[in-house]
């Protein structure tokens, strides 16, 4: 069985893939004190909720914006899971051309993302992931990485926006009924995800102007966040939760780990 390991700057998804099946996945807080024996125990919990233990994992596969995190895993999973373990970086050899400015810049989060919608939606893509940071990750139907923006996460707006406006608290974020808010809550919510929402469509369009394609590129959304915002845009037409481990796993499998 496969391990893929999305280090995001908020948080760790852990998946378990049987050949091409999703046996499990794990949403972990990004500690970057962890030592390798703590991420250890923490992913041997994870696979016994799910009936395994780390005797069946016989590879694994890690994408990761988070450096410290990325090393601590790395060194548990090599020492007391596998030795057969990869970091997809830009310079891996992968199904995918990098054709921007600066290919050496571009994150493995994003590698691993249109990696998933080659996959699974052979064609022209463009991905949007709600993560700490929200972002456009645009691909071609020949293979090619042509970039995209990025942009502030909405949890990211939605705690600056509390931290700078004296007299404003914390809400949960859930989907507004109105934009014309009639409490404070209701006002922070409205704004942070309505703007977010409108946002993405402003973006897509403009995307959509530029593509350098006469196809029209599908819209997918991913990321912790993404089953708030999208259903209340106009553009994104598909939510797929697991897109960046799917594409871990296509990366693995490019890599050598699933033989």
């Amino acid at each position: 069985m496969l391990l893929a390991l999305d280090i995001g700057n908020t948080e760790v998804t852990v998946g378990l893939y049987e050949a091409r099946a999703l046996r499990g996945q794990w949403r972990l807080t990004t500690v970057a004190d962890r030592t390798p024996d703590e991420w250890v125990l923490i992913v041997e919990a994870c696979l016994r909720r799910s009936g395994y233990t780390t005797a069946d994992v016989r590879a694994a596969c890690l994408a990761s914006v988070a450096p410290a995190v990325a090393a601590a895993l790395l060194a548990a999973i090599r020492q007391q899971i596998t030795p057969r373990v990869e970091m997809i970086e830009a310079r891996s050899t992968l199904p995918l051309v990098l054709d921007v400015d600066e290919p050496l810049a571009v994150g493995p989060d994003r590698i691993a993302n249109v990696l998933a919608a080659l996959d699974r939606h052979p064609g022209d893509s463009i991905v949007v992931d709600f993560g700490t940071a929200t972002t456009f990750d645009c691909v071609t139907a020949d293979r090619r990485f042509i970039g995209g923006s990025i942009m502030p996460g909405l949890r990211t707006s939605a705690e600056q926006l509390v931290r700078k406006a004296a007299k404003l608290t914390a809400t949960e974020l859930v989907a507004p009924d109105r934009a014309i808010g009639r409490r404070t809550d209701e006002h922070i919510r409205g704004g942070v995800l309505f703007g977010a929402a409108d946002a993405v469509d402003g973006m897509v369009r403009r995307i959509r102007a530029e593509w350098p394609t006469s196809a029209v590129p599908r819209v997918l959304a991913t990321g912790g966040l993404a089953g708030l915002v999208a259903p209340l845009t106009t553009s994104i037409e598909t939510v797929e939760p697991d897109l960046t481990l799917h594409g871990i796993l296509v990366a693995a499998g490019a890599l050598g780990l699933l033989a």
